[in-house]
């Protein structure tokens, strides 16, 4: 059944790491650049410097002046994360959708089932080498992805936990692809056709992967929040690549007043026309600007969160899969 399971599979597999390997061609330079480019401003000291939130002024004004440097040269880039973060929807388009569906489709399945193979089998063999095969590519290409894009989040305020940068790097790329091919098996044995088990994975992926990231992702740790007067020299900096989830004015009772904004007033107060800051949006007395974010040091455990629902939910789809094996005829 492996011998059968490896023919069956090897040309994909071929082709995907004909594709990896290309990929590598093509990012591991532009990586390489972004690294020199990186250290020549002299970011790699800065970002070392900016990891203590009593650092200079000075040096802080500096630091964002290389920052914005390397940013407006590479922040082109951010298109080229946005189609890797498809990746895994394509391995469970090509790898997890066919895995049944083509096998019901084109009746090939019977002669297995009649030659003292049995279906449950049938099912563990190829789901197993399959998704063990899957989980060593995304591992390759979550590491591989974690050294391209180290340069663009030191360089970025949010760092880390960029919307995009985050799906991109560390171990959460493991859990996406086999919730992908696990979703794209399940639908296989569901619709037993290719082409509509191939459409429900792209769907089904898209739609809880959305889910995940715009409602639960924020909610993994009780966020931290941060409150600093609206008058003063400035508020206190936080952390670069603390994750701000909110912010805005608030008055002394809590009432949220400009949100999504910030003020900063001079000491005492008041504008140039003797005008009290403020009182064009009806600040009271003691009104103070707001703040709600995740710590950057949350980032692994974050990853390691969303990566176990992603991998719960491909076992439970594999498990249901099996299942609805054992009732096609």
């Amino acid at each position: 059944m492996i011998w059968l399971t490896w023919r069956q599979h090897r040309k994909q597999a071929l082709y995907t790491l004909l594709a990896l390997a290309a990929l590598a061609a093509l990012l591991v330079p532009i990586g390489l650049a972004m690294r020199h480019t990186f250290a020549d401003l002299g970011l790699t000291d800065c970002a070392r410097q900016l990891a203590d939130t009593n650092v200079a002024a000075a040096t802080r004004e500096a630091c964002d002046a290389g920052f914005r440097r390397f940013g407006n040269q590479y922040g082109s880039l951010n298109l080229v994360a946005v189609l890797l973060i498809t990746l895994p929807a394509l391995v469970g388009l090509f790898w997890g959708a066919p895995l049944v569906a083509r096998e019901v489709e084109h009746g090939t399945h019977r002669f297995v089932w009649t030659q003292g193979v049995g279906r449950t089998r049938w099912a563990l063999v190829k789901f197993g080498l399959v998704s063990a095969a899957v989980l060593i590519l995304a591992a390759v290409y979550g590491l591989g992805m974690s050294w391209w894009v180290d340069p663009l989040t030191q360089a970025a305020y949010e760092g880390r936990f960029g919307m995009i940068v985050f799906d991109l790097q560390g171990i959460v790329p493991i859990g996406y692809t086999l919730f992908a091919v696990a979703l794209g098996v399940f639908a296989g044995t569901v619709w037993k056709r290719m082409l509509p088990a191939m459409g429900i994975t792209l769907a089904g992926f898209i739609g809880v992967r959305a889910a995940v990231e715009l409602l639960a992702r924020r909610h993994y740790q009780p966020a931290r929040t941060q409150t600093f007067p609206i008058e003063g020299e400035g508020p206190p900096e936080i952390s670069r690549g603390d994750w701000i989830l909110a912010q805005g004015v608030r008055n002394p009772d809590g009432t949220m007043i400009a949100e999504g904004g910030r003020i900063q007033c001079p000491p005492g107060g008041r504008g140039p026309e003797g005008r009290v800051c403020g009182a064009e949006l009806g600040l009271e007395p003691g009104a103070y600007n707001w703040q709600l974010y995740q710590p950057a040091d949350r980032f692994w455990l974050f990853q390691g969160i969303e990566t176990g629902i992603f991998v719960a939910l491909a076992l439970l789809l594999l498990y249901l899969a099996v299942r609805r094996i054992r009732r096609i005829a």
